[in-house]
C-alpha cells in the first residue's frame, strides 16, 4: 500500500485512542463528547476498500462536507463541534498529519439507516427499475430511460453494513419498523428537503446530483443531526450538467470512474481490490477536484 506525502492511505495518531476504521474515514476518541473523524485518501468500491489511496481525496470530501454542512445548518444541526483542531489534538506531529482532513464533531447516536435520495433512473435504481418498474417497491412511470429525471426525487433507504459487507435496500415500513413511524417520516422528509436544496444549488455552477447519501444521529435530547458526510463525490453522483444525455449513464466528477474501470477486469468484487493503474488514480484525483472547484469556488 503506497504512501506519498500527498496521499494518506491510513492515519496513525499516538495522542488519541483510536474507535474504529470504517472504509474511508479513521475515527479517534478526543472526550466523552467529542470525536476526531479524519477523512484519509483510501478509496472503497463495490464496499471493497482498495489498495490504492487517491491523493488529496480525503482533503476533498472533508472541504465539501464542511461547505454544505455550513449552507444547509438551516434546515438540520450538524455534527461539527466548536473545539478548534489545535484543542483536540494537541500534539504538532499528529495535527500535521491529518490538517485538512480532520474535523472534531460532536458525539451522537447514530441511526442504523443510510438515507438515500434519488433524483435520476441511475445505478441499481436503473436495474431494479428495468425489471420491476419501480425503484425500492417505489413505483414509476413506464417508458423511463436510463438517466432520465425522475416525475419527484424518491426517498430510498438502506441499512448501514459492517466494513466488507453490501448495504442492503430497505422499504420505507422498515425503517418505520426500525426508528418508529415519527422518525421515520422525519428522516424521509429532512433527507428530500437536503437534496432539493444542494441539487438546485449544484445545478447552477454545472453539476446534477443524480442520487446522495445522508446518515444521521440523534443527541442527548433526542433531536435529528446530520452526521458522516454530506454532498460528496463519494457519497454521491454527480453529473457534468453539460454532458448530460438521458438513455446512456453521464460521464462523472465522482468514483463511478474508478467502478467503470473496475467492471472491465476479471476480478469477482471481493476483497482483495485490484491495484489500480496511476493514470486512473490521477484522473480520479482530478474528478474530485474539479467538483471541489465548481462547488465551492475555489
Amino acid at each position: 500500500m503506497t504512501q506519498t506525502p500527498s496521499a494518506l492511505y491510513e492515519s496513525s495518531l499516538k495522542s488519541l485512542s483510536l474507535i474504529q476504521r470504517g472504509k474511508v474515514r479513521d475515527i479517534y476518541e478526543v472526550d466523552a463528547q467529542h470525536l476526531l473523524i479524519v477523512t484519509t485518501d483510501r478509496l472503497s468500491a463495490f464496499d471493497v476498500i482498495l489498495p490504492d489511496p487517491i491523493p488529496g481525496k480525503g482533503a476533498v470530501l472533508t472541504a465539501v462536507s464542511c461547505f454544505w454542512f455550513h449552507r444547509l445548518a438551516n434546515i438540520i444541526p450538524n455534527h461539527l463541534a466548536d473545539m478548534p483542531l489545535e484543542q483536540a489534538v494537541p500534539d504538532a506531529d499528529d495535527r500535521a498529519q491529518v490538517a485538512g482532513r480532520a474535523v472534531v464533531v460532536k458525539r451522537l447516536q447514530p441511526l442504523p439507516v443510510e438515507a438515500i435520495a434519488r433524483g435520476y433512473l441511475i445505478g441499481s435504481g436503473w436495474k431494479d427499475y428495468q425489471q420491476t418498474g419501480s425503484v425500492c417497491g417505489i413505483s414509476l412511470p413506464e417508458g423511463l430511460r436510463q438517466a432520465d429525471r425522475l416525475p419527484e426525487p424518491i426517498y430510498t433507504p438502506s441499512t448501514k453494513a459492517a466494513v466488507g459487507d453490501h448495504d442492503e435496500n430497505v422499504s420505507f415500513e422498515q425503517t418505520v419498523d426500525l426508528l418508529g413511524q415519527d422518525r421515520a417520516e422525519q428522516v424521509r422528509e429532512v433527507t428530500l428537503t437536503l437534496y432539493r436544496e444542494a441539487a438546485a444549488y449544484a445545478l447552477e455552477r454545472g453539476i446534477m446530483i443524480a442520487d446522495t447519501k445522508f446518515e444521521f444521529g440523534l443527541d442527548a435530547n433526542g433531536a435529528l443531526v446530520l452526521i458522516d458526510e454530506a454532498l460528496t463525490p463519494d457519497s454521491s453522483r454527480f453529473w457534468p450538467a453539460d454532458q448530460y444525455q438521458p438513455g446512456m449513464s453521464p460521464p462523472s466528477f465522482d468514483k463511478q470512474f474508478v467502478r467503470d474501470y473496475l467492471e472491465t477486469l476479471d476480478w469477482d468484487k471481493t476483497p482483495p481490490g485490484p491495484r489500480l493503474p496511476e493514470a486512473i488514480l490521477q484522473k480520479t484525483a482530478q474528478k474530485y477536484q474539479e467538483a471541489q472547484r465548481r462547488l465551492l469556488g475555489n
